[in-house]
């Protein structure tokens, strides 16, 4: 365990314990674990801080342009105003899991090709009937240095939220957890080209559900704007002016949001009505 490791330590067992006992015990000097509560401390924090707006930066920068790698994503960095080496911008990239969707071609037998769907859906978002065309996607949340991810499935009919699943980790599991509350024979699940919503396991469940995959264009978020306007209402009118600090307090959020757009947000789409509000009266 390296010093700063140990004065960690020592800083939260010191409301228990004498500060004096646990840097005999942890090897370190009284004198250096003051002088690291009052100078290094800070700036360690202030780093963490640092490293957190920035990631929030590239997942932003991540959603409009997937395609991007470490380089092109320092490149657009740069361009807001944010500098810094393409080794942290690799770093910081690497810690959020993500990476360009286009991916080296790998010259190795027994490779697994991605499953890339036509663009059934074609920018066609209207439909009057419920559960005939479906939009999909993930958004970060912010909490306080870490994010978690928020998958959600939206009814173009109604502007309703039909499914949503949360996670600390934006992998495959959260997508398929989401789409399995999904009950829709025949209608149309749209995503954008993102890792989970290519893969084998993915198309297998959309065959198992009877469902009809579509994939934007790629690194074309606008084939998909329905969903990041739901995103957009969820962070503006809730999650900004809340701010989580936590997975619990997140989630607890979002079920509030979820349930007040479905059952009272009115639309001007849908007549004044909330989508569920709307769902009855079509089916009335």
């Amino acid at each position: 365990m390296d010093k700063q490791a140990r004065f960690r330590t020592i800083e939260k067992m010191s409301h228990m314990y004498p500060i004096m006992m646990l840097c005999r015990i942890a090897e370190v000097s009284r004198s250096g674990y003051y002088k690291w509560k009052k100078i290094l401390k800070p700036r360690a924090t202030h780093r963490v801080e640092r490293d957190t707006n920035l990631k929030e930066q590239i997942l932003a920068i991540h959603r409009i342009r997937p395609h991007f790698g470490y380089k092109r994503m320092r490149t657009a960095l740069h361009k807001e105003g944010f500098t810094m080496n393409h080794k942290k911008v690799r770093r910081l990239m690497r810690e959020l899991g993500i990476r360009s969707v286009i991916r080296k071609k790998r010259p190795f037998a027994g490779r697994k090709p991605s499953v890339v769907f036509q663009n059934v859906l074609n920018r066609e978002f209207a439909v009057e009937e419920i559960l005939k065309k479906l939009v999909t996607d993930i958004t970060f949340i912010r909490i306080g240095h870490q994010f978690v991810y928020l998958s959600v499935v939206l009814d173009l009919c109604n502007n309703e939220v039909v499914a949503w699943e949360m996670s600390s980790c934006n992998d495959l599991q959260l997508v398929i957890r989401t789409v399995e509350h999904v009950n829709a024979k025949g209608a149309i699940l749209h995503s954008d080209q993102g890792y989970q919503y290519t893969t084998k396991t993915y198309k297998k469940l959309l065959d198992d559900k009877e469902l009809i995959g579509s994939h934007s264009r790629r690194g074309n978020c606008y084939d998909n704007a329905c969903i990041e306007s739901f995103f957009s209402h969820l962070k503006a009118e809730k999650l900004y002016l809340e701010k989580p600090v936590n997975e619990v307090e997140a989630r607890r959020m979002v079920m509030e949001y979820i349930n007040y757009y479905n059952e009272e947000r009115f639309q001007k789409k849908l007549g004044d009505l909330s989508p569920i509000e709307y769902r009855e009266a079509i089916a009335a």
